[in-house]
């Protein structure tokens, strides 16, 4: 089997098959939030017919859904993901283009720890920054264009079982006063029901093996405003910013801020704080919190309001682990945030679900028995989850000891130790910029920062820039 990098790698690179065999009559995705419509457009090479059942009502124009409690907070699409959706999605990049989106290349885009800007690393990548109802509403009308592509208003209730595989679905129709129960017979389903997935419950009911649930209490405080964004300052020459404050710099509780020129004309602004700080619940308390900041902010921030400031709070990230369990039915997998919700400031959240549908399209493509348990699409899932969760949760958990002086075993030491090298190198040094680039934006594993030789050249720049000051 190949190395978790090696797998990674070929994940990110993987395109649509050229000659894909239909291996279903129906396929069934529960929750049409984006991991669900990337499974959709990875089942319609797969399946005659794929269905997506959605509570949520699904607006024609972009606007809040009741499901994606986030979603007016900054969304950013990570190089990774940002190739994987037009590999598989053509044309979608010029569609948010066309709307307003800002597709943001490395003479567009401002990372800064301390407010000092990262090295430049030579690389071509562009992150697309965009409005999420925006971007959902655009891959929505281009998957759901598909022929063999629908979308069933109603709420998933359950499954129902033959011979240790998923058959049908259970759900209630939301449409209907009555809400009678109805089925739909499906040779495949894909659990996307997002962070409260209730299929633990209905497989437990079923008598099946449970993914255990693990929690990392990381109590997070977002606060996000939009501001008119005049052609005069078209002068910054910038579309999004990011800059990264460690516990020590006067930052006045502010942990990340970002920046992204997104559609209407509009600067969309946000603040996160860890534990007790919440910046900006006010438009006063907000404008504020930007003074202190690198004076990019208080440019960004002078436009007119658009509306007022909007607060997110996420207590903890989550993981389900479904790899290795002993008893669990056929033709039924699960994907995005039903599997794993993180700290939604690292931006991986939209590039991991495209990555786990990439897992899909390989699991499909494989000669995987489809009428035994989905273990080796899990286990390719794994990869990138582990990925995933070893840059968010590992650096929220490094975050969080060092604020409350909390004492860690020596190995995690160390560990934190040599990412805290590297990553203040990459305000001076491109190479090893480049290497952290790769990994942050989702295109390599986070085992590729692990190489000593890039360690060893770390601690020599720093030790270098400190001699020098």
């Amino acid at each position: 089997m190949n190395s978790p990098v090696a797998l990674f790698q070929e994940l990110v690179q993987a395109g649509p098959p050229a000659d894909a065999a239909v291996h279903f009559d129906t396929a069934c995705v529960l929750g049409g939030s984006i991991a669900g419509l990337l499974a959709a457009r990875v089942l319609s090479d797969r399946a005659r017919r794929v269905v997506i059942i959605e509570p949520d009502d699904l607006p024609v124009d972009p606007g809040p859904r009741t499901g994606v409690p986030q979603d007016r907070q900054v969304h950013t699409l990570l190089p990774a993901g940002h190739q994987w959706l037009e590999r598989w999605v053509p044309g979608i990049t010029k569609d948010a283009q066309d709307r307003g989106a800002s597709l943001v290349g490395p003479d567009q885009a401002l990372t800064a720890v301390n407010g000092v800007p990262l090295a430049a690393d030579g690389e071509d990548h562009h992150l697309l920054a965009i409005g999420r109802p925006l971007l959902e509403t655009l891959i929505r009308q281009h998957i759901t264009s598909i022929p063999n592509v629908s979308v069933l208003k109603a709420r998933a209730s359950g499954l129902q079982y033959r011979d240790d595989e998923v058959s049908a679905v259970r759900y209630v129709t939301t449409t209907r006063a009555d809400g009678d129960e109805q089925v739909l017979q499906a040779d495949f389903v894909v659990d996307a029901m997002g962070r409260s997935s209730r299929l633990s419950h209905w497989l437990g009911d079923a008598g099946y093996d449970v993914p255990r649930l693990e929690r990392l209490e990381a109590p997070i405080n977002y606060a996000s405003a939009r501001f008119d964004r005049p052609e005069t300052t078209a002068e910054l020459k910038i579309s999004g910013v990011l800059e990264l404050f460690t516990p020590d710099y006067p930052s006045h509780g502010v942990s990340v801020a970002a920046a992204n020129a997104i559609e209407g004309q509009q600067w969309l602004v946000m603040l996160m704080g860890y534990g007790d700080n919440r910046p900006g619940r006010t438009m006063e308390e907000f404008r504020s919190a930007c003074a202190q900041l690198p004076e990019i902010f208080a440019e960004v921030t002078a436009g007119a309001v658009r509306g007022g400031v909007v607060t997110y709070h996420q207590a903890e990230s989550r993981r389900r682990h479904f790899s290795g369990l002993s008893r669990f039915p056929a033709r039924l997998v699960s994907m995005g945030d039903a599997v794993a919700s993180f700290n939604p400031v690292y931006g991986q959240g939209m590039s991991s679900a495209a990555l786990h549908a990439s897992c899909l399209a390989a699991y499909l493509g494989s000669d995987a028995d489809l009428d035994q348990a989905a273990h080796a699409f899990f286990d390719l899932q794994q990869v990138v989850v582990d990925a995933a969760w070893a840059i968010s949760a590992g650096g929220d958990t490094a975050r969080l000891d060092a604020e409350s002086g909390a004492q860690v075993p020596e190995d995690i030491r160390q560990q934190r130790w040599a990412m805290n090298q590297i990553t203040a190198a990459t305000v001076l040094d491109a190479d090893i910029a480049r290497a952290f680039n790769y990994v942050t934006f989702m295109l390599r594993h986070p085992a590729t920062l692990a190489d000593p030789d890039l360690l060893a050249r770390a601690v020599t720049v720093n030790e270098a820039a400190r001699v020098t000051r």
